[in-house]
């Protein structure tokens, strides 16, 4: 009877989170686009590496990637309650994919709900997203050493995490110093690839997510954000708030 009944609850909380992706998928379909009238830069996707630099961008072309989304970007802040700098990186990391990968079809909601799960959109603990992305103070996840999490061991010699035992996230969007090793971006077109910087971190986390297939179907959309973090939980509560931000988002 105990069985049947483990078993029984296990259909349901399937059931359910098939129905709670489902609105999400749909609801993101939905949702605002971003819209710019301007050129986005970094067009097409670096190399995976480590190097934290790239060369330096042009006078003014961080201004000209961040001004056409702007005025998006403020109006969905006021309708969502996420920071304009979180919003702008969002939006913009969306674009970005739909120039590199089409197919891929990730919505700026999904990069939100992960980016609220994660860390607040970079306000974890009472932080502040400053305008150009940053948060007030470093966002370092705990040491993943085996007890309630998995164990992973260092890989950057602390240098992404401060912790040159075992690695822990880094970033708003809590990304391991090895994922970051291989998906580092430069979002904001500064010359710099910086995982507790939004606009790069949002990018990353946006490739990485187009890279288990496209997020069209409910399928699709549950693999790649499971790919992020293999939890049920974890997907229940990133479909919900992507859900409501996709519903906030297209009201007048």
């Amino acid at each position: 009877m105990a069985r049947r009944a483990i078993t029984v609850a296990a259909a349901m909380l399937a059931v359910f989170v098939i129905a709670v992706t489902a609105l999400a998928v749909a609801a993101s379909r939905s949702a605002a686009q971003p819209v710019v009238l301007g050129p986005v830069i970094e067009s097409s996707p670096a190399a995976p590496r480590a190097a934290a630099t790239d060369q330096p961008p042009a006078p003014g072309a961080v201004r000209t990637a961040t001004d056409p989304l702007q005025a998006w970007a403020q109006q969905q802040a006021q309708r969502t309650a996420i920071p304009v700098a979180a919003v702008r990186a969002y939006g913009r990391a969306e674009l970005r994919l739909r120039a590199e990968q089409p197919g891929c079809r990730l919505g700026w909601v999904t990069l939100a709900g992960i980016g609220e799960v994660e860390s607040d959109h970079g306000r974890y603990q009472g932080r502040t997203l400053g305008d150009q992305g940053i948060s007030s103070t470093p966002i370092v996840g705990v040491a993943l050493d085996g007890v309630g999490v998995a164990r992973i061991g260092d890989t950057d010699g602390g240098m992404l995490d401060g912790d040159p035992a075992l690695d822990r996230a880094v970033g708003p969007m809590q990304m391991l110093p090895s994922t970051w090793r291989r998906w580092a971006a430069d979002g904001d077109g500064d010359g710099v690839r910086e995982p507790q910087d939004i606009d790069d971190a949002a990018l990353a986390a946006a490739r990485y997510l187009c890279a288990s297939g496209s997020l069209r179907s409910d399928e699709g959309w549950r693999a790649a954000v499971l790919s992020y973090n293999a939890s049920s939980a974890y997907l229940v509560n990133v479909a919900a708030w992507a859900g409501a931000y996709a519903g906030a988002s297209s009201r007048r």
